[in-house]
């Protein structure tokens, strides 16, 4: 019997005919930024012949288009698009996403190795190729009440799966600066392979000692010095473009043919919607390319230099012996997916129904206490307020201060200066723990919104112009398991169920999708200002991100990492 590389060496010599030949059209040449006109000859899951003529057992004709290597999202979180693996798989992937590495860690502070198990049964049925990063903090921090604790004992079962390529994203950057005990552990575990980095305006001698830990990637840089020196100082850096974090505009300027092996895409953050309405990774390259980047840059950042960061040396150039992931697309200015290939497999419909499905976990993961309007209440205080300042297009948020309105003995929300009332609410069954604050940004006149996506312990966070709606909005939440709430004048006017660990739905993407839309304009009739309302609110709660957040446990401030109110 004839071995697959036996196979290989002959269809790529020329001597058999290929199992698959694309031709009459050009592919984009990585390596030297030429557009060659030539077939490309597929055995299996490989290329085996470019630059040359070939047949084939099946011919596609892909003439005056242009063939490029698969594109490789290197930071996201699934559940943050609003479906599960399989759907997110059948949603992206014909965008032209081949690989997607993956960190699970909002399912993990819900359901710790269990959610992990969930991702890693589906990354081994989907057509996409999910590569699965274990997820160092869970809990994120002590300022916080998580669902789950995962120290490292509970992480090396997992370290040798196939699908796991390493520690997933390091948020807690203090504590690998002090050497915490804990993350002193995970840190250990896992050197010699691969630490993904997440440490936002970190500089100077302190990101020194950060990167002397091990970690080689970093997705939350923000503005182009801060690039520059943690390319300096040898960081791959994965420019993010999602639905709430917007860095592409800004680090433009990084994106050229000589920093470009350093460099990668991400989206971190998309929910469906803005999949549908602007794209993928794609959109991130047509963007960036109208903006004047040469194609050469943001390609190579797209595929090969996205698989050298992440150790996956089989992939990212169209040429043989090299992984058929490949995008069929119009042009590179217009980067449109006519036809992809995972794995030398044409993507269709009858390719995504061959796979086998995973059943759905932490169907019940809602215990929040029922709560009532009075426990919206905050105390009159004499002086200026702490308030979270939201910039839009950023999960970075300012700490602001203000003399806020003093009604009897409430201090109240400030509508002239759109500050509202935020709280966040425990929904693990752990302590019951509720927590309010200010925040300034969402433009909300009246009613509330609130969500069980709260990154990244994911309790209950609410936001809103009425105590009453606040707390209609809240206790709806445990109704549907989980998801999203619109209330104005005490009715559900919006809503969305995620019952898989309140993070995901049960629906295909296309339901999920429309039902966004509807939800989106629910938020706007209340005066929402935001594009993405609803994960700008999850973000309210992530205290590792600059400057001023807020958990189940108060405000916090992230610059002293401790607890203020």
């Amino acid at each position: 019997m004839v071995s697959s590389l036996e196979r290989r060496i002959d269809q790529g010599t020329g001597r058999q005919k290929a199992d698959i030949v694309l031709k009459g059209g050009q592919f984009f040449d990585l390596v030297t930024g030429a557009l060659v006109a030539s077939d490309i000859a597929i055995c299996g899951d490989t290329v085996v012949g470019t630059c040359g003529d070939y047949e084939g057992e099946t011919e596609i004709d892909v003439s005056g288009r242009i063939v490029v290597p698969g594109f490789i999202d290197t930071h996201l979180h699934i559940e943050s698009s609003l479906v599960t693996p399989h759907e997110f798989d059948r949603c992206v992937l014909p965008y032209g996403v081949t690989t997607a590495i993956c960190d699970p860690h909002e399912i993990a502070n819900v359901l710790g190795a269990t959610g992990i198990e969930y991702f890693l049964n589906s990354a081994l049925e989907t057509i996409m190729d999910i590569r699965v990063q274990l997820s160092s903090c869970v809990p994120a921090t002590h300022l916080e009440t998580s669902g789950a604790d995962l120290p490292v004992e509970k992480l090396l079962p997992y370290r040798g799966h196939p699908k796991v390529i390493g520690l997933a994203e390091f948020m807690n950057f203090p504590g690998v600066v002090h050497k915490d005990p804990i993350c002193m552990a995970k840190l250990e575990a896992f050197q010699g392979g691969h630490i993904d980095g997440h440490a936002p305006l970190l500089s100077g001698y302190d990101l020194n000692g950060y990167l002397s830990a091990g970690v080689r990637t970093e997705h939350e840089t923000t503005n182009v010095p801060e690039a520059m020196e943690k390319i300096r100082k040898g960081m791959h850096i994965l420019v993010r473009e999602g639905s709430v974090s917007k860095d592409l505009e800004a680090l433009i300027p990084i994106i050229t043919e000589r920093l470009s092996p350093f460099l990668a895409l991400c989206t971190d953050d998309r929910n469906p919607l803005d999949i549908a309405e602007q794209g993928h990774l794609d959109y991130l390259i047509r963007t960036a390319i109208a903006r004047g980047v040469e194609p050469l840059a943001i390609y190579r950042a797209a595929s090969i230099s996205a698989a050298r960061a992440f150790g996956l040396r089989d992939r990212g150039l169209v040429a043989p012996g090299w992984r058929a992931d490949l995008v069929v697309i119009d042009s590179l200015e217009g980067c449109h997916a006519d036809m992809v290939f995972a794995a030398g497999r044409l993507v269709t419909d009858a390719l995504f129904a061959s796979r086998k499905s995973v059943a759905p976990v932490g169907l019940e993961s809602v215990k929040a206490r029922e709560v009532q309007a009075a426990d919206f209440v905050i105390p009159a205080t004499e002086g200026e307020s702490s308030v979270i300042g939201v910039m839009p297009g950023k999960i970075i948020t300012e700490h602001r201060r203000y003399r806020l309105p003093v009604v009897g003995n409430e201090t109240t929300a400030d509508f002239e200066r759109d500050i509202l009332k935020v709280a966040v609410v425990e929904r693990h069954g752990k302590n019951g723990n509720h927590a309010n604050g200010f925040v300034q940004g969402f433009g909300l006149k009246r009613g509330a919104i609130a969500s069980t996506v709260g990154h990244d312990s994911h309790n209950i966070c609410v936001v809103g112009a009425s105590d009453e709606d606040m707390a209609v909005a809240v206790n709806r939440l445990s109704d549907i398991n989980g998801g999203f709430v619109v209330v104005e004048n005490g009715k559900v006017t919006g809503e969305i169920a995620l019952p898989i660990a309140g993070l995901m739905s049960l629906e295909p993407y296309e339901t999920v999708r429309d039902i966004l839309k509807d939800l989106r304009k629910a938020a706007f009739n209340l005066g929402a200002t935001l594009d993405e309302p609803f994960l700008q609110l999850a973000f309210l709660p992530l205290p590792v991100i600059p400057h001023l957040k807020i958990s189940d446990r108060g405000l916090v401030d992230v610059d002293q990492f401790a607890i203020i109110g």
